[in-house]
């Protein structure tokens, strides 16, 4: 039962941690990557779709990305959908390609981004945190039923704390590399 519960407890705070690094890939640094635009919705006949399931999008050079729909008409849709997005980025339209430059960043919007990576990053901790509670009881419940010890459930507790921890400090980790990212002008 032990080893299950470890196993599973470390395959989530895995996941946790991969939820992480897809949120910060999100994050805009003053260069440009294709992943930027992934969370930019746009009305597809009726319905809500990301971007890049309408348009091919691609890199036109290190601070511009290029967007290229696959069905003309939705080009003022795409262009309307990346001007509204909160990330603060202004198309331009070229007829049958959208450039979107990246502006350079300000000192003040890299603190911004920073608190907004940091957040993040606390918000992944508390998940981890919240895995490690949820297996402590799961322990404690096993011991009141009689399906392991005392001592099974403390060195199963310390196995579970070294995880947390693992995965804490490679949190930290992750911020510390975005954050140096975004300050790096």
């Amino acid at each position: 039962m032990i080893p299950e519960l470890k196993k599973i407890i470390e395959q989530k705070m895995q996941k946790s941690v991969e939820a992480l690094r897809t949120d910060l890939a999100k994050v805009r640094t003053g260069r440009a990557h294709t992943g930027l635009l992934d969370h930019v919705m746009v009305e597809y006949y009726g319905s809500m779709v990301p971007v890049n399931q309408v348009a091919n999008i691609t890199l036109i050079d290190a601070r511009t990305i290029g967007v290229q729909c696959w069905e003309k008409p939705m080009m003022a849709k795409v262009e309307k959908a990346i001007r509204d997005s909160d990330l603060g980025l202004n198309p331009a339209n070229m007829g049958e390609l959208l450039r979107v430059p990246m502006p350079a960043l300000t000192e003040e919007r890299r603190r911004d981004l920073t608190k907004v990576v940091r957040h993040e990053g606390e918000t992944a901790k508390v998940a981890i945190r919240n895995l490690r509670r949820d297996a402590n009881q799961q322990l404690k419940d096993a011991v009141k039923d009689k399906a392991i010890s005392e001592d099974d459930e403390r060195r199963a507790e310390d196995e579970i704390q070294k995880l947390t921890d693992k995965y804490v400090a490679e949190i930290d980790k992750l911020l510390a590399q975005k954050e140096q990212e975004l300050m790096q002008i």
